[in-house]
């Protein structure tokens, strides 16, 4: 479907206030190559007009009369200017053409009959310019009915309305009133934001991927579920999308993901620009072997190999495999945390499981309970406590049970998106336990538990009293805690006095904080709740 049809697909037509435009003539299928021609006459970017219409005079005179007439033909929006380079600027198309060298130009260029398609902000055709064969091309971005009209977009679609308009009468002289400019104040708004906020992470996640890798990943998504959204299409932007996602994971050694992305990448691209697009050409050599991409190995840290994509998936369990470097590893920041928004539900009972701390700072409103807190990089959230069940009397949290220096902790706790800004909003109050301890306590206890109470590979474990490690039939738990392991009494009795077990020892009897501490975070396991529930032989 991506050559053109032997038949023309569409029709020149008049369209009532734009002048001349295509129409399809038949039914377009998705994907399907309308248009290919070569350029009649093509000038590069920022030349002074008088330049301008210097080139063009002698671009004009190697062409035939129909094609000269053609030309003079088109539209002028630039009547002040003169006659050619006025219909130059109403109707030239964008292209990046590539020099001896191999750098590449931006040109502006004339088709005589792709520079008849109009424009829409929603457009139903994607334009695109192919070096190896000289020739622009035109794609049907979506199905296109028969009598339907042509159109092209002549800038970004990440742009939000007052930027298109802008950006339109500026460069082609003229106001786009089109179902998406002529949005409802609110509706356009509403649909701004989103634009921005996606543009925004977009170049986030570009500056931060030699850096923050998981702050990356997270943007990516994100951006792919707005491409997915009402407000979205799988339109050139999305398939980038995929790419950079391939390229960052690619990056970090996952060659498994890399692959599945880039052969998304190539897929869209072919159905878009053409198999014989350079861009399906790149992704599609970056699928068969990811390993070459020049980025490969900046970090190993997601080393996964090229064949570890798994099959037999059903969809909800392959969109958890594609962003599972996205679940936290064990206890997590807020920023590591995934989006509500976004989060992935269903698939399989089995999954990796994480946990949000934070402690208390201060109560902002008890009915229904909202605090704030602050994380381990101290970052300070809202955290709001509000369940749908409003029978359930025991789903809800007494003042008692929450004060200054307590900490929350939230099994898989989501981000959600406030008008305020993020923070978590938490409706089932069995996922969640609130602990009379300060968080930086807890995240001491945590490691000290990991170092002295689980078993080693080779089957010893560490004296709480002397840190010597032996085997664990010669060793005495504590029997309060049943956390800390010791090789002698004189070893507890040292423990009890200058680790301040004696302390701790009374808070690590609660068997939701030994769970956490003992719970297996790498593993994918059934779900999760409190009370918590840990195998005994895991201590």
């Amino acid at each position: 479907m991506n050559r053109p049809a032997d038949k023309p697909l569409y029709a020149v037509q008049d369209i009532p206030g734009k002048g001349k435009g295509l129409v399809a003539t038949a039914k377009i299928i998705k994907g399907t190559r309308i248009l290919s021609e070569q350029a009649a006459i093509a000038l590069p970017f920022g030349l002074p007009d008088k330049e301008r219409r210097k080139i063009i005079s002698q671009q004009l005179k190697t062409l035939n009369n129909d094609a000269r007439n053609a030309f003079l033909s088109l539209q002028n929006r630039f009547p002040t200017k003169s006659q050619y380079v006025g219909i130059f600027n109403t109707n030239s198309l964008c292209i990046k053409t590539s020099t001896d060298e191999g750098s590449f130009v931006d040109q502006a260029a004339i088709f005589l009959i792709a520079s008849l398609i109009n424009h829409n902000c929603e457009n139903n055709a994607q334009q695109s310019w192919n070096n190896n064969t000289r020739r622009h091309n035109i794609h049907a971005l979506r199905d296109i009915q028969e009598g339907e009209e042509i159109t092209l977009s002549y800038v970004f679609s990440l742009l939000d309305r007052a930027g298109r308009q802008a950006l339109l009468k500026k460069s082609f002289n003229f106001t786009c009133s089109c179902r998406l400019c002529s949005l409802p104040i609110r509706e356009s708004q509403r649909r701004d934001g989103n634009v921005q906020r996606v543009a925004a992470l977009d170049e986030v996640a570009k500056h931060q991927r030699s850096t923050a890798p998981l702050q990356s990943l997270q943007c990516y998504h994100c951006v792919l579920a707005y491409h997915l959204s009402k407000y979205g299409r799988e339109d050139c932007e999305y398939a980038q999308a995929h790419g950079d996602v391939a390229t960052l994971l690619v990056m970090y050694g996952d060659l498994a993901r890399g692959r599945y992305f880039a052969q998304k990448a190539a897929s869209v691209f072919r159905t878009l620009l053409g198999s014989d697009s350079n861009e399906a050409a790149e992704f599609a050599a970056m699928a068969r072997d990811p390993s070459r991409h020049p980025q490969y190995g900046f970090s190993m840290k997601w080393k996964t190999s090229v064949d570890e994509i798994p099959y037999g998936l059903g969809s909800a369990d392959l969109e958890n495999w594609r962003w599972e470097r996205l679940i936290p590893e064990g206890i997590a920041p807020f920023a590591d945390i995934p989006s509500k928004e976004h989060f992935v539900k269903g698939g399989t009972s089995k999954k990796r499981h994480w946990c949000f701390m934070g402690e208390i700072v201060k109560t902002k409103l008890l009915h229904p309970v909202q605090l704030e807190v602050k994380d381990s990089g101290d970052k300070k959230l809202a955290l709001h406590f509000y369940s749908s069940n409003t029978s359930d009397t025991g789903n809800s949290l007494r003042p008692g049970q929450y004060q200054k220096g307590y900490t929350v902790v939230i099994l898989d706790a989501l981000q959600y998106r406030f008008e305020f800004g993020c923070g978590i909003n938490q409706e089932d109050l069995r996922m969640m336990k609130i602990f009379p301890l300060r968080l930086a306590k807890i995240l001491a206890l945590n490691k000290e538990v990991r170092e002295f109470s689980i078993r080693h590979d080779d089957g010893k474990r560490k004296c709480h009293g002397c840190g010597a490690k032996a085997a664990v039939a010669s060793m005495k738990r504590c029997s309060l805690c049943l956390s800390f392991w010791y090789c002698s009494k004189e070893c507890q009795t040292a423990a009890w006095t200058t680790k301040a077990h004696k302390t701790d020892c009374k808070s690590l009897r609660d068997p939701d904080l030994r769970g956490l501490f003992f719970y297996n975070w790498d593993e994918a396991q059934d779900s999760i709740s409190f009370p918590l529930q840990v195998a005994d032989d895991s201590c």
